[in-house]
Order: C-alpha cells, then sequence, then structure tokens
C-alpha cells in the first residue's frame, strides 16, 4: 500500500459490485474544464486496416449465466446478437502509436490537464512513495491520485515509457480514446463487437481461448497473482503491464483481450438497458446517454479474490474524463 499518503478522497459511488477502478470525482472533473483542446484531423494513415482482424457478419452468444458472474453488472442473461461485418485492431493502442498521434496533431490528455491521474500503489517506485504528494482513494486505499502521473509517466514522476513503447498506452480517458481514433480514422468498438471479437469465434466459453484458466499448466493472460493487493507473484510474466501482443492470441488473431488493460468501448454503461429492450438484438448500441462508458477485457490488477473480471463476458465501466494506469483502448472500424 502507498505508505505515505497525504489524506483520503472518496469517489462516486460505483455502478456494482466495487471494481478495482476509481473514477475521477465529479467536483474535480467540474474544475478541470476539457476546453482548449485541439481540433482533431486525420492522420497520415487515418483509415488503414494494417494490423485489424476482419469480423464477418453473423450472430453469436454475448453474455453468461453461470456461478462467477456479477448479476448487477449486467452480464446475463445469455442472447443471441446479430451485427454486420466490422474490423477491430488485433492489439491495444500501443505507447508508440500513441506518441505518434500526440506529435501529429499536439493533443494533450485529461490526465496531463487535471495534473494528476490514479496510479495503483505497487506501480509507484519505492524510491519515490516518500517523495510524491499524493492521496489515496477511499475504500479502495491501493489506489493513488499521483501528481503529475501520465500516460508518459505511468508510475508518476520518476516512470518513463522507454523500454515500453510497445506496451498498450494507459493513463487515456475514454475522451482521449475518442480523439486518437478520429485521428486514425476509426472508431471505439461497441461493447457487442468488443465481445463478438473477444470470443474469437468460440461459443459460451469463459475465456477467449476455453473454460480453463491455465490449460496445461500455462498461464494464457496478464493477471494478478498471489495475495492481492499486497503481493503480486507474476507467475505470468509481469507485474504490470505486458506488451500489446503478448501469449497466444485468440481465433480471430486477437490479444489480450483478457488482462493486461481495460479497453474502452463506444457504449454507456447500464446494467439492464439490454434486458428491458429485448433479449435479441441486431447491432446494438447500450443506452443512449449514461454517466460512464462500458469498459471491457479486465486488467493485470484483476484477481479472483475481488475483481473476477478477466471473463470474456465480463463488464465494468467508469466515467469518460477517468484515467488510471491500468486501462487503454483499440480501436475498430465499419468493413465496407
Amino acid at each position: 500500500m502507498p505508505s505515505n499518503p497525504q489524506k483520503s478522497f472518496s469517489q462516486d459511488a460505483p455502478a456494482s459490485k466495487p471494481c478495482c477502478t476509481p473514477s475521477v470525482p465529479a467536483a474535480a472533473a467540474a474544475a478541470s474544464p476539457r476546453g482548449g483542446m485541439p481540433e482533431i484531423a486525420p492522420g497520415p494513415r487515418a483509415g488503414s486496416r494494417e494490423g485489424m482482424a476482419h469480423i464477418e457478419d453473423g450472430t453469436f452468444l454475448m453474455g453468461a449465466d453461470d456461478d462467477e458472474i456479477w448479476r448487477a453488472d449486467g452480464e446475463d442473461p445469455v442472447r443471441e446478437i446479430r451485427l454486420e461485418p466490422f474490423y477491430i485492431d488485433r492489439s491495444c493502442v500501443t505507447n508508440r502509436e500513441f506518441e505518434d498521434f500526440v506529435e501529429d496533431s499536439g493533443y494533450i490528455t485529461e490526465a496531463e490537464r487535471f495534473g494528476w491521474s490514479f496510479v495503483f500503489h505497487n506501480q509507484i517506485p519505492k524510491a519515490h512513495r516518500k517523495k510524491l504528494q499524493y492521496e489515496t482513494v477511499q475504500g479502495i486505499s491501493w489506489w493513488a491520485k499521483v501528481e503529475k502521473a501520465d500516460w508518459r509517466r505511468p508510475g508518476g514522476p520518476g516512470t518513463n515509457i522507454r523500454k515500453r513503447m510497445d506496451h498498450p498506452v494507459v493513463h487515456v480517458s475514454w475522451h482521449d480514446a475518442a480523439a486518437f481514433s478520429l485521428w486514425a480514422g476509426k472508431r471505439l468498438p461497441r461493447e457487442a463487437e468488443w465481445e463478438c471479437a473477444a470470443r474469437g469465434g468460440l461459443r459460451g466459453k469463459r475465456y477467449p481461448w476455453g473454460d480453463e484458466l491455465t490449460p496445461g499448466g500455462k498461464h494464457r493472460c496478464n493477471i494478478w497473482q498471489g495475495r492481492f493487493p499486497q503481493e503480486d507473484t507474476a507467475d505470468d510474466g509481469y507485474d504490470s503491464t505486458a506488451p500489446a501482443r503478448s501469449f497466444k492470441p485468440n481465433g480471430f488473431g486477437l490479444y489480450n483481450v483478457s488482462g493486461n488493460v481495460w479497453e474502452w468501448s463506444a457504449d454507456w454503461f447500464s446494467p439492464d438497458y439490454h434486458k428491458r429492450n429485448g433479449n435479441g438484438e441486431a447491432n446494438p448500441a447500450g443506452p443512449p446517454q449514461g454517466v460512464a462508458k462500458v469498459i471491457r477485457g479486465g486488467s493485470f490488477l484483476c484477481h479472483a479474490s475481488y475483481c473476477n473480471r478477466y471473463r470474456v463476458s465480463a463488464r465494468s465501466s467508469n466515467t469518460p474524463d477517468s484515467a488510471t494506469c491500468h486501462t487503454g483502448f483499440r480501436c475498430a472500424m465499419d468493413a465496407p
């Protein structure tokens, strides 16, 4: 845990069972307007489908209904969904790709504008913990609001991304992800598209590779091992983010759709909108408005004892201005 917190602050009430994802308090967001952001023009490679998987039109089974799901999150029921064809990035947007975007567009992320971001306690270098000014988050005190933490300094001052250029960019809000998508000539995936692609063609399985977490004793994703939140033994090889193309891809060629980093989707979050608007649906887009956006896939901080949300049906949410050291994104695109 952070050993030298200055004080703690409470976050807005979560939408469901607590997940290890803190949100920017409404008062802080109101005090830091988003004005002054540059207009996003298409980048030099806007519309390129390089590095994307083509998902054909058809139906898939969305959701789950077993004893591991969080019903309060709206994982259930299992329902048949029909989608039009689309493209989706095989891996999350990397630090290198985000750096290209920033250098070309002059974009400044929301974490940089706030002047701080959320960092998990074990991601703050021990040598810097006593020097940093930060607040812990009430109720989930292993999270700290660290001044000057952002996508270039994922653990706060004293950290950098020089050796992590092929890792997913983190400390990006939903607004940041949407801005990158515009520059790339793409968009964020709708939640149903994300789950369809993450399943890799399998029907009704718990993970992108099947129902067993470690088939044959081999780790297939980057999540927390050990006692949460005190110690991550990193048995899977990582105690932080892994490169965006780590582990074996799923049946559609997508990497790290379980664990590593949470991924923003285009949809507003609701635990029951899909239940109130019919079980079967074509190209669902989620509710027309809301206060938080859907995030999918879990992260390197997920553990069965607390946030068992690295299953392919699992879902959670965060406000669109929030950024953390374990949230990134991948893009999608309509098929011609």
